[in-house]
This record gives structure tokens, sequence and C-alpha cells, in this order.
């Protein structure tokens, strides 16, 4: 069961929703959670697997649904939580409904009802619709104000505890300002934001290092960065060259790639902030478009900066047949009341069925699965009691790939840095499974399926970089170097900028489940 703050929060959620989101939008494959109503109450849903012995398995989830009580008021919230007891039977809706593709999600202002769609395009929507995605409309990114001062600090506990009244303040005068107390308010923090300068410095000196060293003085340092958050990344990239490298700086450009109107206004506004910054803005190009419908080509050396950006692509789910190994493709109905579905069918869709051919030749058959690779001890998994005919779920990085393809279609000369996490705490079920989270009173507050009220919730996913490594080579040709976020920073890095007294390293253990692929 999951914990009371859950509950309380959906009751939070759906009680106070803004204008617009009635409905939710359609994944694909599974039945799972429920959508919000005016009068916002909570329902079972089920799991169905189009598949021919008809097994379904069970998994929580969460969800609203108008209430039928007789003589309830209203704005009452009979939100209950979700049973595995006679799960509703939805496949004749799964037949009827039609497909919504990620391109008819964007073009909505309102979360839809009585569709169904891949569970990729789901996640996506609930990440990056223009309308109500948690990227274009919850996201508020935090910033601590002045840098931190390490070197006065005692240990790593003293730094956390000056980060937390930090957090507090930031938080305080937000809700100064709005005029009032936003329990939902979905918060966060990036590495270039807590140990600003000192992490855009050592990104800088790789850059400048490895341009010096392949083609200067005959090509500009060309720069594009996706997913720039407040653009503070770019600022003291920017800063640190103009600083130490006067000739170098003449002969930088800095683009910016932000899906999100919103963080694409905010990057505009924090160039403009002070004289210093502004000095740069010749410099920047910031464009508000998503990498996915990228179609200007640049012939250029370039180096491509994708920090904290593939936990937020969105996945596959994938269930395997534990008697055949055959994959069956995740989708999501949306039914009437706003109810989500998980269905899982054979047929898989032509991005999926790539993935997994470019996944084996890229690694010649050598991959995790959901499943016992033994056949004895599988066959012997489906005679348990209750046992599924199908594996746990499998989440493959199918928009990973799709990313690969436009680097090595319109960026045929680029030189790729990317940081990100290769193990999450308190993942969903599955292998590669993400964390779903949400922040509720100023707490961060896990749950367990990624079908959820879409927009509120953060859905982050891991990134094995053996199987990432592999891919991106085989779609681009380039070869790459694997390395910890801790050696990459004291590689490139002034470590002694972020050292307590006690000689604690926040920089090095803060990320320790985090990892950087460079293009070599």
């Amino acid at each position: 069961m999951d914990s009371p703050v859950v509950a309380q929060l959906f009751r939070q959620l759906f009680r106070h929703r803004p204008r617009g989101c009635q409905g939710l939008p359609p994944p694909t494959l599974v039945v799972h959670g429920r959508s919000p109503r005016r009068s916002a109450s909570v329902s079972a849903g089920a799991h169905h697997y189009l598949h021919t012995n008809g097994h379904s398995c069970s998994s929580r989830s969460y969800a609203t649904r108008a209430s039928r009580d007789r003589g309830m008021k209203s704005n009452e919230s009979r939100w209950q939580q979700r049973t595995h007891i006679m799960p509703e039977d939805r496949r004749e809706e799964f037949a009827e409904y039609p497909y919504m593709s990620i391109q008819d999600l964007k073009r909505r202002t309102e979360r839809p009802r009585k569709v169904k769609m891949l569970l990729r395009d789901f996640i996506d929507d609930s990440l990056y619709n223009p309308s109500y995605g948690y990227f274009s409309k919850q996201a508020v990114i935090f910033s601590p104000g002045e840098p931190f001062d390490f070197n006065v600090m005692r240990d790593e506990l003293e730094f956390q505890s000056e980060l937390g009244r930090r957090y507090t303040e930031f938080e305080d005068a937000l809700d100064d300002a709005e005029g009032s107390e936003n329990p939902t308010r979905q918060l966060w923090h990036t590495p270039t934001e807590l140990f600003r300068p000192f992490y855009g410095e050592a990104i800088a000196r790789y850059l400048v290092s490895n341009y010096r060293l392949t083609t200067y003085p005959y090509d500009d340092l060309l720069i594009y960065e996706m997913g720039a958050g407040r653009g503070t990344l770019m600022l003291n990239i920017l800063d640190y060259i103009r600083e130490v490298d006067p000739q170098v700086y003449a002969r930088t450009r800095y683009n910016i790639i932000e899906i999100s109107p919103s963080l694409a206004d905010l990057q505009s506004r924090h160039l403009l902030s002070t004289a210093e910054s502004r000095g740069h803005r010749e410099r920047v190009d910031i464009i508000n478009k998503s990498i996915f419908e990228w179609d200007r080509y640049e012939p250029s050396p370039c180096f491509f900066l994708a920090m904290e950006v593939f936990d937020n692509f969105a996945h596959d789910g994938i269930r395997y047949d534990m008697a055949t190994e055959e994959p069956l493709q995740g989708h999501v109905l949306i039914d009437g009341d706003g109810d989500f579905y998980e269905f899982y069918v054979h047929e898989l869709d032509p991005v999926a069925a790539r993935f997994f051919r470019v996944r084996h030749a890229a690694t010649g058959g050598q991959y995790p699965k959901p499943y016992h690779s033994n056949p004895v001890l599988r066959y012997l998994s489906t005679k348990m009691p209750f046992a599924a005919n199908l594996s746990d779920p499998e989440f493959i990085p199918t928009r990973l790939m799709q990313f690969f393809d436009v680097l090595e279609k319109f960026f045929p000369a680029h030189r790729l840095v990317t940081s990100d996490f290769d193990a999450l705490p308190q993942a969903v079920r599955g292998l590669n499974a993400p964390v779903v989270q949400t922040r509720y009173q100023r707490r961060m507050v896990p749950v367990t399926t990624p079908l959820v009220h879409q927009g509120y919730f953060d859905i982050l996913f891991p990134t094995d970089f053996r199987i990432t490594e592999a891919i991106y080579r085989a779609i681009t040709g380039k070869l790459t170097r694997v390395m910890s976020h801790g050696d990459f920073m004291r590689r490139w890095a002034y470590v002694e900028d972020t050292e307590t007294r006690s000689g604690e390293n926040p920089l090095l253990t803060h990320y320790r489940n985090a990892s950087v692929l460079v293009t070599v």
C-alpha cells in the first residue's frame, strides 16, 4: 500500500485543478489509473494484455473519478487506493478507441479521453505538452543565490544544512510573490546551480582544451546545449572563457535548444539580467524548439552538451511472453472517465522494432533482460502459483535512439558531452524503470506507476551507459569514453574550490550515481 501522504496529495491535487485540465493524455497498453473529474474520486483499473491466454497481472496506480455516490457533496473527494480484485475489462474500448500520436497530443490544450496511445507518447506528453506538461507549466528550478563558500564549511553536513536553509528561503520568497502557499509547487535543482560556478567552469575547461587541440584556429568554438534550465551553465561557461582565454572567446558561439517556452524566456531574461551577462548577448542564440523537430543542418565541428536530459527522454514499456520470449509493446487507454488502462500487444511499432535491431547489433546480443536467461528457470517460474505469463516490464530508451539519429543526421561533426544518472532509488518495478515523483507540501512523494496525472509528476529514467554507448557508436560511428561523474570532475574541475574543512567534497560525492559520456 502507498503512504497516507500519497492519498492526501491526490485529494489536494484533484481538488484544486487548473482550468482546461479535465482529461488525461492517452498512453498505450496497460490499465493503471484514472483521471480527475470535478468532484475527485478514485476507483480501480486493471492491466490488460492482448495475448492469446488473456492473462492479467496486477499493479498499483492512482487516479480520480467523479463520485457516483448519491447524496455526496460535489466538492468532496472520495479518493481510495487502487484494488487488484476483479479489475475491469476494457478490451472492447481498446479495440474501439482511436490512436493518438505524439503530434496529435502536442496540439491539445486539454488532457484527452476516449483514446489510446503508446506509453512513450503518454510520458512525452506528460512532461512536455505545451499546455499542461511538467516542464512547460509546473517545474521551477531552484537557485541558491550567491555561490556556496565550501572552503569555510565544516563538512558536508553543514553544506546540507545550508542548502536546506536556502531552499526554504527560496520557496518562502515564491510564496510571498504569489500571495499564498503553493503545496504542489514542483521545485528541483541541478548540479549547475548547486556548484555554481565551479561545475560550469569544469565543463568550460574540457571544451576549451579539446577545441584548441582539434579545430582551433580553423573553426569557431561552436557549442549547442539542450535543456539549459535557467541558462546558468551557459553563463558560467562563457564567463570562464571570456576571462581565461579571450582569443577563444572571440571565436565562441553558443546555441541553446529549449523545448519549454517558459524556460526559454527565463534563459533570455537571465542572459540580460546583469551588465556582465549582457556582454554575452551577441554570442548566444536561444532556439525554442524540440530537438526532435530539428531541421537545421550544422556542417561545422561543434560540441553538443546534454547535461541531465537523457533521464527525461520518454521510454517504451515492453513485456515479454515467458514461453516464447517475444516482446509485447505497452499502450495506454484513457476511457471516458479519464481512467488509465495499460495494454500490451504483440505488434511493435517501427521505432521500437528498430530499437531492438540496433541494440542487438550494437551489443552482440549481450544486454540485460527482465526474465531468466535459463529456459528451465524461466519455465519453472511460469508454473508458480499465480505466475504471470508476461515478464516484468522493461523500459527501452527509444527517444534516446531518436536523439542519436538527430545528431547523426544534422550534426555530423559534433562531439557529445553528456552526464546523467546511471542508477535511481525508489524506481517503479521493472528493468531500467523510472522514478515517478511529485512534490507536495515541500516533500518529495514517489509513486508506483508512470500513469499519473499529466504535468504534475517528474518521470525520470536511469541511463544504462554501456548500452547507450554501444547504440551511440552504432548510429553515429564515433568513438566514446564513459567515466564516473567524480572522475570527470577530478580531471577538469579545481576540486579544492568545493572542498570543506574536513576534506569532504560535495562536488565529488553528491552525484555518485551519475556518469559522463564524451565523444573522443
